[in-house]
């Protein structure tokens, strides 16, 4: 017979929902008598897992945010130490949402439970100081990033690199044809797609720089098409209000962000994880980002790297033209585009090299590791 391996796992988004959902079945599918509990959302409930509270309550961003939940998510946290101490599982992993979990897996391991932390938090950029609690923290950390894990050999901290899920599910090779047709381009045009975030506050900000960019390069370079993906239906109508007056040849789409990457020469693109996507599908880009004056500031003399999107933490070196804040002007954005538009071999050639290296089927890679550790 099998022993019964009880899992306790804790998500706190809809990324770290899909992340514990596939974990959980590469774990079933090695281990077939495993329990699941904790917090997760509905892909992690799907595949078994008993959550103690909706994973909502815990999903809260920004800081005035955070300060207004802040006695909530001390008590659920508290509250759960004290519920996983009772139920004593064999291990417990917490799934990225850094601020809420690390806690969490300090106080279990104090108590002799097995740790693993899934998703490094971005302290080789800023807060380094906390790779302390990290190593303090948590049996294994796994990364999805090879440089990551370097970052954690070098401070002691045991660790694995598992690749990156997206990376299987983005193919080698996207049929650039059938995502063209399916957004009803014609195969000669030139297209650009355009992807200032998804949430509200950056496409504020973003929005009307990418259009404004868009316009200038549509004069550098006639006949261009533009797509943009639309998050939401609330993107979608901020969106309309921030196109009212102008003369693009651009059309919103709802979601389906995949086949405009898959169907577009080049993007442009907001800082974040849809850099990933954009280099996953090997399109060339020009990433852009804008925050707040005084965040920035802040930020700026917090942050210890001198590359911010995660195609050139990738590289290790500026691989793709990245504009932050002032230097992130229209007539920046639109030179750097024609030029890319002209020859973005260099870049697509790297991304090639990179997806392979991330290409590690990070679920079953993520659920060797917690197996080891607890020695099953």
């Amino acid at each position: 017979m099998v022993s019964t391996l009880r899992v306790a796992l804790v998500a706190g988004e809809a990324s770290g929902d899909i992340l514990g959902a596939g974990l959980m079945q590469a774990l079933k599918a090695r281990h077939p008598g495993v329990e699941f509990l904790g917090v997760g959302g509905p892909r992690m409930e799907a595949e078994g897992l008993r959550s103690y509270f909706p994973m909502e309550r815990l999903s809260v961003m920004g800081l005035v945010e955070v300060l207004g939940r802040l006695f909530e998510l001390l008590w659920r946290r508290r509250r759960l130490i004290r519920t996983l101490l009772a139920e004593r599982p064999d291990v417990f992993i917490g799934i990225d949402a850094p601020d809420f979990n690390l806690g969490l897996e300090l106080k279990l391991r104090r108590a002799g439970i097995r740790t693993v932390h899934y998703v490094s938090p971005s302290v080789w950029a800023w807060r380094q100081k906390r790779v302390f609690k990290i190593r303090q923290a948590c049996d294994l950390m796994l990364t999805l990033f090879p440089f990551e894990a370097r970052f954690y050999q070098e401070h002691g901290v045991p660790v694995r690199f598992v690749g990156h899920p997206l990376a299987n599910t983005i193919p080698l090779q996207v049929d650039r044809a059938a995502a063209r047709r399916s957004l009803d381009l014609a195969d000669e045009a030139t297209v650009v797609a355009l992807l200032p975030g998804s949430r509200g506050g950056e496409v504020s900000r973003l929005g009307p720089l990418f259009l404004d960019a868009a316009e200038r390069l549509s004069l550098l370079r006639p006949g261009l098409r533009f797509v943009l993906p639309c998050a939401s239906p609330a993107r979608r109508e901020q969106l309309e209000q921030l196109l009212i007056g102008r003369n693009l040849p651009l059309g919103l789409l709802d979601g389906r962000s995949h086949e405009a990457l898959a169907a577009c020469d080049a993007v442009l693109i907001a800082s974040g994880t849809a850099t990933l996507e954009a280099l996953l599908h090997q399109r060339p880009m020009v990433v852009a980002y804008r925050v707040a004056n005084l965040t920035y500031r802040i930020l700026r003399r917090l942050i210890k790297t001198t590359l911010f999107s995660l195609p050139n933490l990738l590289a290790g070196r500026q691989l793709v033209p990245e504009f932050i804040q002032d230097a992130a002007t229209p007539a920046a954005l639109a030179e750097a585009m024609s030029t890319l538009l002209q020859d973005g071999q260099a870049q697509t050639e790297s991304f090639a090299e990179i997806h392979r290296i991330l290409r590690q089927d990070a679920s079953v890679q993520a659920a060797e590791a917690v197996l080891a550790l607890v020695g099953r």
